[in-house]
C-alpha cells in the first residue's frame, strides 16, 4: 500500500474548474470541484510549462493523489479571504515513491 500525504499537511481548500479543452469562445472547462486537503503557498519560482517554455509560478499547491488538475484548469485559491484568487494550472505533477508520501503537485500563475 502506497504512502499518502498526511491529512494535517493539507490545512487548505481550493476550488478546481478542469481544463477540458478549447471551443469556438475560449477554454472550456468541466464542472468545478472542492479539494478540501491542500497546501498552498505562495512562492515565486521559475517552471518549464508543458509547451516547454520557461514561466513564473506564484503558487504551488500540493493535494493527495487522485484528484485530475491538468494544465490549463483553473484554481481558486485562500477561497473567502480577502487573498482569494483564480490563477491557471502551468503544470500538475504526481509524486509516487514506495517509502515517500505520494502527492500532487500543481504549479500556478
Amino acid at each position: 500500500m502506497a504512502l499518502t500525504m498526511p491529512a494535517f499537511l493539507l490545512p487548505h481548500t481550493v476550488t478546481v474548474k478542469p481544463y477540458a479543452g478549447n471551443g469556438a469562445y475560449g477554454p472550456i472547462f468541466g464542472r468545478p470541484f472542492t479539494v478540501r486537503r491542500a497546501y498552498v503557498e505562495d512562492r515565486r519560482r521559475r517552471v518549464r510549462a508543458t509547451d516547454g517554455a520557461e514561466t513564473i509560478s506564484e503558487t504551488t499547491v500540493i493535494t493527495q493523489p487522485g484528484a485530475a488538475i491538468p494544465a490549463g484548469s483553473e484554481v481558486t485559491v485562500w477561497p473567502g479571504t480577502p487573498a482569494e484568487r483564480t490563477a491557471t494550472v502551468i503544470t500538475s505533477s504526481t509524486f509516487d515513491h514506495p517509502s515517500a508520501p505520494a502527492h500532487l503537485e500543481v504549479t500556478l500563475t
